[in-house]
Order: structure tokens, then sequence, then C-alpha cells
């Protein structure tokens, strides 16, 4: 039953996290991306909204510039949002509380989170992320895949590549950063780094790859397991892999490995094209979620954070 008054926002220092991870990792929607030891690592800074005893809650990571406190999305973290997803008049409270409390915020909600019918303040814009729902045959999942699909897997088994299991983080980073086609922040790397080196520690965590016939690796996928996804979560892949459909290899033997499990392989989008088309080759399904966002910034600051 909704009950006015039971919203509050949590500063950091004062969030329970072992309520904060209970509801979490209780929740339908849960996302690895709102547990606690992750958004340590990736927003640092978080805030929260909480819904009287943890029984909903919203990671609000913030950040300060100009004198401005903010909301943004963390690297590495595509869906927050609200956990578990609330009735309509819930969800409402906690996105009328980002536009009370924040002049700016740039947001991903969860699949599960929709967005209000009236809302002054905030825009919602829809965006796609892509999904393959797993633990079939691999003969009836392959059927899936597209015409081109299949010729890219076997352009790369005539490559004469291989595909191995447990690459190490050294050799999946020195590839990543060699090879980015957007340069990053060293501090964006660690970010990665750790998150790679906790999930690996915990046993949640893999890296797979792909050897050219010369034996160096020119492709490799983090994948991270949370409940009955497994997220395709960071990727890489070098001129050469690329020239010999190495990724496509990779995938198709990842998913040989795993499709006897009830899981969902979560590709993360992607919003650009011929991204989409490669998960949409393997057979994956769009998954519509929302990017909230708040812009009552003063001008000139207004224009330097205009929407692109």
């Amino acid at each position: 039953m909704f009950e006015v008054g039971k919203l509050k926002y949590v500063r950091h220092s004062e969030i329970d996290y072992g309520k904060w991870d209970r509801c979490i990792s209780e929740a339908s929607n849960s996302r690895i991306y709102a547990v606690s030891w992750y958004l340590d690592r990736t927003a640092v800074i978080w805030d929260a909204l909480v819904w009287g005893n943890y029984e909903f809650v919203m990671p609000v990571p913030v950040k300060k510039k100009f004198g401005v406190n903010y909301i943004f999305q963390p690297f590495y973290s595509q869906q927050l949002g609200i956990f578990p997803a609330p009735a309509s008049e819930i969800a409402t409270e906690f996105y009328n509380e980002i536009v009370r409390k924040f002049r700016y915020a740039d947001l991903q909600l969860n699949a599960c989170n929709l967005p209000p019918k009236n809302l002054n303040g905030a825009q919602f814009v829809r965006r796609e992320n892509f999904l393959l729902l797993l633990g079939t045959d691999y003969n009836i999942l392959s059927s899936g895949f597209s015409k081109n699909t299949h010729r890219n897997i076997a352009k790369a088994n005539n490559s004469r590549l291989n595909y191995v299991e447990g690459v190490s983080l050294e050799d999946f980073l020195a590839l990543k950063q060699k090879n980015m086609v957007v340069k990053f922040h060293q501090a964006v790397i660690q970010k990665l780094k750790s998150i790679i080196a906790y999930s690996q520690y915990k046993g949640f965590g893999e890296i797979v790859g792909v050897y050219s016939p010369g034996n160096v690796l020119c492709a490799a996928v983090f994948f991270l397991r949370w409940q009955n996804r497994i997220i395709y979560m960071n990727a890489v892949s070098t001129p050469e892999g690329k020239e010999m459909r190495a990724m496509f290899l990779l995938l198709d033997q990842f998913l040989k490995s795993i499709t006897t499990k009830n899981l969902t392989l979560d590709f993360e989008g992607s919003m650009i094209p011929g991204v989409a088309r490669f998960f949409e080759g393997f057979g994956a399904t769009p998954e519509t979620y929302f990017r909230m966002k708040v812009n009552r910034l003063p001008f000139p600051i207004k224009w330097l954070k205009r929407e692109t």
C-alpha cells in the first residue's frame, strides 16, 4: 500500500550495507551494478533513496562540479534505478525526489522501471539492451543464428583460431589498452581492473579469449555472472582478430559451454547499429530500458551539459 513519507535520502556513510545488499539480491529485477561492492568500485561516492526499512532502494551516484551536486551514470554500469520494481505511485515518489533535489541528473534505470505518465522536470529516453535466453540444446540455439553469423563462424574456424578459457587479467587489460577505439582515462581502466579482480577472486568473473595461429591473443571477453544472468561485460578485439572474425568464434564456443544451464546472456546493449546486429545475429532479442535526464542548470552551464 502507498504511504506518504516513507521515502528518505540517505548519505553514503549512513547506508546499511547489509540491508542494502539483501534488498538488491532478493529483488526480482536484481542487477549486479547496484550491489554495494560494485557501486564502491564504479560510483565510489554514492548516496541512496530508501523506502521504509530498505523495502525499495535506489542508488544515487553523486559528483560535484562548479559547486553543483549532480547524479551521473558510472562506467561499467548499464542499469541502476529502483529495486525491487515498485508500483507506479512509489516509483513516481522516487523520480520526484530526484527532480526536487538535483538540478542535473543523467541516470539509466533498469528494465523493470517504467517512466511515469506525467513528471515535470524530467525526460525519459528509450534505450535497448539485448538478451539471449539459454538453457536449450546448442543445436536448437544455433538454429536461431543469422546466415551471416554462421558464415562468420565458419570463416573463423577456417582461420585455425584457438578458443581458451581462463585468460589472465593482465593479458586482457594489456590487449584492451592497446586496442581501445576510444581512449579512456587511466582511472576508468582501474575501475575495470578492480571489478574483474574481485569477481575472479569470488568465482563469478571469467575471461575467455581467442588466439591466432601464431599464438597471439586477438580477442577476449570478460563475462560476469550474477544470479541467472551472464553479462557480456567487456570485450576487445585486435584488427587481426576482427579480420579473422575471432569474436564470432569466441561467442559460439562460449555458448556451447553454457547452454545446458537455465541462464540469460545479457549483452549490455548496444545502441550502436553494427554492434546491435552482431548481438541479434546470435538470436538475441531487444529489452527496453529508460534513461532519466534532468537539466535545470543555469546558462551557460546548461549549454555545457547539453545532450549529445
